[in-house]
C-alpha cells in the first residue's frame, strides 16, 4: 500500500505545480489567495484517492464549481483532477455511488458555464459530460479487470488445493493398498517358515513385489511436488484399467479369492476417470482384504455402457468391509470430482461398493 500512496502524492504534487503555474499564466498580475487555494484544492486530494475515493472527488468537485464561479474563466487545473478523481471512484466504490457523483458533477458544470457566460452554453457542458463519462467508464472497466484477475487467481489458488487433495489422496492408496498386502504375506510367511518354505517363499515375493511398486507409485508423486526435476524421473503412465489384471493377481497372491468380468466393449477412457476407476477398486479390494476375512470371495465387475462406465465390487465377507472414515469419503469425493456416483453399503452377499462414471 505504501507505493501505489507514495506514487499517488507525486502526481498530485505535480497536478498541484502545474494548475498553479497555469494559474499564474492567465494573468499579468498574481492570482488572489482565495482563488489560489481553491486551485489548490482543484487537484491536491487526488494523493488520498485510494484511501477515500469519495470524499476526493466530493472536494475537488466542490473546489472547481467555486473556482468557477468567482474565478472567471475555464477551471484553474483544467479539469485533470476530476478526471482522475471520476476515474478512481468508478474503480473502487459501486456503480450507484459514481452515478450519483457524476451527476452532480454534472449538474455543476450545467450551472458553472451558465454563470460564467450568462447563457446555456450547452456544447462545453457537454463536451465536459462526454470526457467525464470517459473516465468513468475507464474506471468501470478496470475495476471489472481487477475483478476477473482476482477471481482467476482464486481459482488458481483451488485448482492447487484440489491438486495437493488429490496428491494426499493418492498417498493414501498406494500406502493402504500395499502396507496391507505386506502385513498379511509377512505374516502368512512367518507362520508357515519352518512347515512350507516354498509357501513362505511366495510369500515374501509378493512383500518383495508390493514394496517395489509402492516405491516406485510414491516416487512418481513426490516427483510431481519436485521443483527442480532430474532427468531420470520416472515416467511411468499412471495405472488405470489395463492394469486391473495386474492388481486382481497381485491380491489373489495374498490369499483372496476374485471373480473379475467385463461386459461391454471395453475401450479407452480419459485418464483422469480411468485413474478414479483404478484405485476405487484397488481401495475396495483392500478393504476386502483387511475387513472380510480370510475366506471371502470379492466379485469386480466392469460394464461399459453407450455414455457410462459402472464398477461394481462385492465381496461375501462376514465381518463387512464397511467403514464411516476416510476411505469410503475419499472414494466419493474422487468420484464426484470426475462427474460420478458412489455408493457404499451392503450388499447381496455382503457389502457392495458401485462406481458410476460418465465415459
Amino acid at each position: 500500500m505504501r507505493r501505489p500512496l507514495l506514487v499517488d502524492v507525486l502526481l498530485a504534487a505535480l497536478f498541484t505545480g502545474l494548475t498553479l503555474a497555469t494559474l499564474y499564466g492567465w494573468s499579468a498580475g498574481p492570482p488572489s489567495p482565495a482563488l489560489i487555494v481553491l486551485a489548490v484544492l482543484s487537484v491536491a486530494p487526488i494523493a488520498l484517492r485510494q484511501v477515500a475515493p469519495v470524499f476526493t472527488m466530493a472536494v475537488i468537485v466542490a473546489a472547481l464549481g467555486v473556482a468557477g464561479l468567482v474565478g472567471g474563466e475555464g477551471f484553474p487545473s483544467g479539469g485533470i483532477g476530476l478526471l482522475v478523481a471520476m476515474f478512481s471512484v468508478a474503480m473502487l466504490r459501486p456503480r450507484p455511488v459514481a452515478a450519483v457523483l457524476f451527476g452532480v458533477t454534472v449538474a455543476l458544470l450545467m450551472v458553472t458555464w451558465v454563470a460564467q457566460r450568462n447563457e446555456t452554453a450547452w456544447p462545453q457542458v457537454m463536451q465536459s459530460g462526454l470526457v467525464l463519462v470517459g473516465a468513468w467508464a475507464l474506471g468501470e472497466a478496470t475495476r471489472r479487470w481487477s475483478r476477473r484477475a482476482e477471481l482467476a487467481a482464486a481459482s488458481a489458488a483451488r485448482a492447487v488445493a484440489e491438486e495437493r487433495v488429490r496428491i494426499a489422496r493418492e498417498l493414501h492408496d498406494i500406502v493402504a493398498h500395499h502396507m496391507s498386502v505386506i502385513t498379511l504375506q509377512s505374516g502368512l510367511a512367518e507362520f508357515v517358515v519352518d512347515t512350507d518354505p516354498p509357501t513362505a517363499k511366495a510369500a515374501m515375493g509378493t512383500v518383495s513385489d508390493a514394496g517395489r511398486d509402492a516405491m516406485l507409485e510414491m516416487r512418481r508423486l513426490l516427483d510431481v511436488l519436485r521443483i527442480d526435476h532430474d532427468d531420470d524421473v520416472d515416467l511411468r503412465p499412471q495405472p488405470g484399467l489395463d492394469m486391473l489384471p495386474d492388481l486382481v493377481e497381485r491380491m489373489r497372491d495374498a490369499g483372496l479369492t476374485i471373480d473379475l468380468t467385463v461386459d461391454g466393449a471395453r475401450r479407452p477412457l480419459p485418464p483422469g476417470p480411468d485413474l478414479c476407476a483404478y484405485r476405487i477398486v484397488q481401495e475396495s479390494l483392500t478393504n476386502v482384504l483387511k475387513h472380510a476375512g480370510p475366506d471371502a470371495k470379492a466379485w469386480v465387475a466392469l460394464g461399459y455402457g453407450e455414455d457410462t462406465l459402472t464398477v461394481r465390487i462385492s465381496d461375501d465377507g462376514v465381518g463387512g468391509s464397511f467403514t464411516a472414515g476416510h476411505g469410503i469419503r475419499g472414494m466419493r469425493e474422487r468420484a464426484a470430482l470426475y462427474g460420478g456416483v458412489l455408493s457404499a453399503g451392503p450388499g447381496p452377499a455382503g457389502f457392495e461398493v458401485l462406481l458410476r462414471l460418465p465415459a
